[in-house]
């Protein structure tokens, strides 16, 4: 799945996995892999947990929900492996699924298997060894928005995925949904943010006529590179993946990127290295999409804001779940002070305070 930046280890107390019945699920379902199954798991991520299974000379990749109390509606592990099933054959860069599993008698909890793709995940800054310079930065983001491009020009009926979501009102339900979600998860060391989502609720754009598949978190940190040129050979993480806006999917990729100017505070909640020389602004990345696709993306506040609101209310949501002990994870301890940057940012989006 990846290598030099994000290499899998010993799995975090409380999240380790049975391998004994593991073992047992691949002889009734995949009896091909044969031999002791190892498990190790990937670091990145907060949401779903990733795990590394090396059993002989295969590695597979194993998808679970976190531990502990969640959403019901949350973590739908059949829902990601149908997208996924539906897709490898037309989106070369979706990791082939392998197979799902249902009966909580095996982990406790529904997951399933897909094949390892092989290469570099970019993290904070790039792994030892990596040589990114400016041309090579360029070319990545550039490669990055025509692979998102690509996502959005398939045709989701003949691919199956028609049903996948309801794009009619997609944007109204966003903000309305991710709203109460922060409403509900909100602690009291956060903002409240009923100005930001009163803001968000008056000002939406019309809805678009396209029916376009969403990854909803595509960022550098999710899709896996080539070591030789650094091209894009693999995109992860499909648990948000619907029906809607792909300009409500470019604002939920911009709330992650941090760019050289920005300031100290943002530079904090920096995920990936996209402050490089080199890397696209904000704006450059808006241009060229919009130059590529053919859609005018008018001046994208809107569209960031929400990114920035809806990364707000994630982090949240993890947060209140750790101060509520529902999980144990030490990373998530600072999310409080990550939720309340994030809704100072969008808050100054909406007032023209922060441009692209």
């Amino acid at each position: 799945m990846s290598d030099a930046g994000d290499l899998p280890a010993r799995p975090r107390e409380g999240e380790e996995l049975d391998s004994a019945a593991i073992r047992a699920y691949l002889d009734a379902v995949l009896p091909q892999f044969e031999g002791t199954v190892s498990v190790r798991q990937f670091p990145g991520g907060a949401s779903n947990l990733t795990y590394l299974l090396v059993i002989g000379d295969h590695q597979l990749v194993l998808r679970r929900p976190p531990f502990g109390t969640k959403a019901k509606s949350a973590h739908d592990m059949g829902r990601e492996f149908r997208v996924l099933s539906r897709l490898n054959d037309v989106f070369p860069y979706c990791p082939r699924p392998l197979a799902y599993c249902d009966d909580p008698a095996v982990l406790g909890e529904p997951f399933y298997l897909m094949e390892r793709i092989e290469g570099i995940v970019l993290r904070r800054d790039p792994p030892d060894g990596l040589s990114l310079d400016s041309s090579a930065a360029r070319s990545l983001c550039r490669n990055l928005i025509d692979v998102h491009l690509e996502l959005h020009g398939i045709d989701v009926d003949a691919v199956g995925l028609g049903d996948l979501g309801k794009p009619q009102g997609y944007i109204s339900r966003q903000v309305d949904g991710w709203s109460h979600r922060y409403r509900n998860a909100r602690t009291e060391d956060v903002p409240d943010n009923e100005t930001l989502m009163t803001w968000l609720a008056e000002h939406q754009p019309s809805d678009t006529e396209r029916r376009t598949i969403i990854h909803n978190d595509y960022k550098f940190d999710n899709v896996v590179l080539r070591p030789q040129d650094l091209r894009i050979i693999g995109v992860l993480d499909w648990e948000m993946a619907t029906l809607g806006d792909p300009l409500m999917d470019l604002g939920c990729s911009l709330a992650y990127w941090i760019q050289a100017d920005d300031p100290q505070e943002m530079q904090q909640l920096r995920m990936m290295p996209t402050q490089l020389p080199g890397m696209m602004t904000r704006r450059e990345l808006v241009d060229y999409y919009s130059d590529r696709s053919g859609t005018a993306a008018g001046d994208f506040h809107f569209y960031y804001a929400f990114g920035l609101f809806r990364l707000a209310v994630i982090v949240q949501q993890i947060y209140f779940r750790f101060v509520r002990g529902q999980t144990r994870d030490k990373r998530f301890a600072g999310f409080g002070q990550m939720c309340s940057m994030l809704s100072r940012t969008a808050l100054a989006a909406t007032r023209g305070e922060r441009s692209l």
